[in-house]
C-alpha cells in the first residue's frame, strides 16, 4: 500500500487558529494564577485517566478550549489514518519498506489470524516466540538450566546496546522490588573496556548466563563484548580447574553459558551458542520500541513469565486506550500535541521528564532515545524538508535530586522547559523517618515543585517575609512555568508497561504531525561509518592517517604520543 505524503501541519485550518490562540494569550498575558481563580472547573477539564495512570494538565499554558484546537489539528493531519496504518502492518517506516508493528507485540493469544501481514500471522509469531521465551526463562529459575559444572544460575548479563539495553535495563531498575527468584542482571553495552570489565570483575563464572542481543549478530559493540566475555568465561573457568581447556569443554561451557536474541543463526551457531537457544524478533520491531519483545529475556528470567505478561497487558491497555478514544479527551494524542505547541508555538526546545521514584532512575534516558532517535529528523517521510522545528530535548533525573541539581533553571532561568512529572501512590518500601512517612515526604515536594512552577512567588510576597529588599528581586518566582503531573497507584509490571506506551504513542503523534518517518534512524549510520575508516589510522596505518581532516590527525597524533601500552 503506497503512504501518501504527509500532511503540512503548517497549512492547515487547525495551525492558524492555534497560531491565533496563542498570539491573543500573549496579547492578554499568560497567567496560570489567574486562569485558576477564574475557572474552578479548570482541573476537571483538564484532568484525564488511562489505565492505572491519572494525569492533571492543568498547569500546563493552555486553557480547556485549547484541546479542542489540538483534535483539530489531529484530524487534519490524518492521525487517525496513520494510526491504523500503523495498528495493521501498512509499511509506514518508507525509507526502510517496513511495517511498524510493536504493538503486535503484546496482543493477546484471542488476537491470533487477525493482524496477517506480509503473509505472516504477526500475533502467532509473538506468542510462539514468548512461549519459548517462557519455557527458557523457567528452566533457568527454577534451576533445571545449570551451568557447566552442574551450579544454578544466579546472575544474568544482557548483552547489548541502544534499544537492546536501554529498555531492559531500565525495565530491570523499575521493576527490582519483583525479582522473586535469586537472580541478578547486569547489563553491558558500551565499547570501552572498562563496562565489561567492570560488569564480569566480581562475577562467578559457573553461576553466570550471558544473553547476546544483537537482530543481525553483527553490531560491532555488542559481538565485541560478546567475545570478550566468552573469553573471561573459558579463562575464568580454566583456571579455577572448572574445565580443562579440551575444545568439547569449552563448546559445551559457551552453550551453557551463552543465549542469543537473534534471528542470525548461522552467525549465533558460528558463536557457539545453540541455535535453539535463539530468540528472534522482527524487522517490523524497531531497537527503541523492542523491550516488550524477545529483547526483554533478561526480564522475564528476573521477575518470571507472569509478570513479564503483566508488562505486555500494561503496554496493551494504553493501545487500545489511544487507538479507541477521541481525540479531545485523549490524553495521549493531547500530551503529543503539548509537546507540539510548546516546540512550535513557544519554540521550547528542552522537555524535562522528573520520576519522583528512584526505581524510574534510567527512565530518562530510555526516553531520549524513544523520543530523540525518532523525531530528531529533519526530512519528512516523503524526502522533501520539514516546514518548522522537529524533535525535543529529552533529560531528567529523579526527585528529589533534580531539585539539588539543575531545577534552578527550570524555576528562575531564561529558558522555558516543560515537564513530566511522574510519582505513585504507594511504595515498595514503607519506611518511616520517626512518625513521618519518607514516601510522603517524597510526594510532598512532588506536589510542591509543579506548585511553585506554576505559580510562582510575587516580589511583594517575598517582601512581606522581611527579605532585604536588595535581595527581593533575587528571591522572586515567576510562574507560568508548564509542568504535567502523572500519578499511578503503584509501580508494578502492568503500569511500567502503560508507562512505555503512553511515551511511545506520545513520540508518533508528534512525528505525525511533523511528517515524520519516526521509525528509521540514518542519522547514526555515517558516524559508524567513518569509525570503521579511522580506526586502522589509529595506531597502525600511516596512509590512513594521512587521509584525515587536520582536525582527526591531530587528535590521533596526540593519542599516539601519550598511549601507554
Amino acid at each position: 500500500m503506497a503512504i501518501n505524503p504527509p500532511v503540512d501541519a503548517t497549512q492547515t485550518e487547525a495551525w492558524a487558529k492555534l497560531q491565533r490562540h496563542y498570539d491573543d494569550m500573549q496579547t492578554e498575558g499568560v497567567d496560570l494564577k489567574k486562569w485558576f481563580a477564574e475557572d474552578e472547573n479548570r482541573v476537571d477539564a483538564l484532568s484525564f485517566d488511562a489505565g492505572t495512570l491519572h494525569f492533571d494538565l492543568s498547569k500546563n499554558l493552555i486553557k480547556p478550549e485549547t484541546l479542542k484546537l489540538f483534535a483539530e489539528l489531529a484530524d487534519e493531519v490524518k492521525l487517525a489514518e496513520r494510526t491504523e496504518q500503523m495498528y495493521t502492518g501498512v509499511h509506514i517506516n518508507n525509507t526502510e519498506d517496513r511495517a511498524v508493528l510493536h504493538t503486535a507485540l503484546r496482543r493477546p493469544a484471542e488476537d491470533e489470524g487477525k493482524y496477517v501481514v506480509d503473509g505472516q500471522d504477526t500475533v502467532k509469531d509473538v506468542r510462539e516466540t514468548l512461549d519459548r521465551m517462557y519455557a527458557f526463562a523457567d528452566k533457568v529459575r527454577s534451576g533445571e538450566w545449570k551451568g557447566v559444572t552442574g551450579k544454578e544460575i544466579d546472575t544474568v548479563v544482557n548483552i547489548g546496546i541502544g534499544g537492546s539495553d536501554l529498555g531492559p535495563v531500565m525495565a530491570y531498575e523499575a521493576l527490582k522490588p519483583f525479582a522473586d527468584a535469586g537472580i541478578k542482571a547486569r547489563y553491558v553495552s558500551n565499547i570501552d573496556p572498562n563496562d565489561i570489565a567492570e560488569k564480569t570483575r566480581d562475577l562467578d563464572p559457573e553461576t553466570t548466563l550471558f544473553v547476546v542481543v544483537s537482530k543481525t549478530f553483527g553490531t560491532l559493540e555488542t559481538l565485541t563484548n560478546a567475545r570478550e566475555a566468552r573469553a573471561w568465561l573459558l579463562e575464568e573457568l580454566q583456571a579455577s580447574g572448572a574445565i580443562d581447556g579440551t575444545g568439547e569443554q569449552k563448546a559445551e561451557a559457551v552453550e551453557k553459558h551463552f543465549v542469543a536474541v537473534s534471528t542470525n543463526l548461522e552467525r549465533v551457531k558460528e558463536f557457539g551458542i545453540d541455535p535453539k537457544n535463539a530468540f528472534g524478533f522482527w524487522d517490523w520491531v524497531g531497537g527503541r520500541y523492542s523491550v516488550d519483545s524477545a529483547v526483554g529475556l533478561t526480564l522475564a528470567i528476573v521477575f518470571g513469565p507472569a509478570r513479564f505478561e503483566e508488562f505486555l497487558n500494561g503496554f496493551h491497555q494504553i493501545d487500545e486506550y489511544f487507538k479507541n478514544t477521541p481525540f479531545e479527551k485523549n490524553v495521549v494524542v493531547l500530551m503529543g500535541m503539548l509537546n507540539v505547541w510548546y516546540r512550535n508555538f513557544y519554540k521550547v526546545a528542552s522537555h524535562a521528564v522528573l520520576p519522583y521514584d528512584q526505581y524510574l532512575h534510567r527512565f530518562p534516558a530510555y526516553l531520549q532515545q524513544l523520543t530523540m532517535e525518532s523525531n530528531g529528523k529533519s526530512v519528512r517521510w516523503d524526502g522533501t524538508p520539514v516546514t518548522t522545528e522537529t524533535g525535543e530535548i529529552f533529560w531528567g533525573e529523579p526527585g528529589t535530586n533534580g531539585q539539588h541539581a539543575f531545577f534552578q533553571l527550570i524555576h528562575q532561568g531564561t529558558q522555558l522547559i516543560p515537564a513530566d512529572f511522574i510519582a505513585f501512590a504507594n511504595t515498595p518500601n514503607p519506611l518511616k523517618d520517626g512518625d513521618q512517612d519518607m514516601h510522603e515526604l517524597l510526594l510532598g515536594n512532588y506536589f510542591a515543585q509543579t506548585k511553585a512552577l506554576a505559580f510562582g512567588k510575587t516580589a511583594d510576597e517575598v517582601r512581606a517575609e522581611g527579605t532585604p529588599e536588595d535581595i527581593v528581586p533575587a528571591r522572586v518566582f515567576t510562574g507560568n512555568r508548564p509542568t504535567t503531573s502523572i500519578m499511578g497507584v503503584r509501580l508494578d509490571p502492568f503500569a511500567l508497561g502503560e508507562l512505555i506506551a503512553l511515551y511511545e504513542h506520545i513520540t508518533f503523534v508528534e512525528g505525525t504531525v511533523w511528517g515524520l518517518d519516526s521509525y528509521d534512524q540514518w542519522g547514526v549510520e555515517l558516524g559508524k561509518q567513518l569509525a570503521k575508516e579511522i580506526t586502522p589510522a589509529i595506531s597502525q596505518n600511516d596512509e590512513a592517517l594521512a587521509a584525515q581532516d587536520a582536525s582527526t590527525r591531530s587528535l590521533i597524533n596526540f593519542y599516539r604520543k601519550v598511549r601507554e601500552f
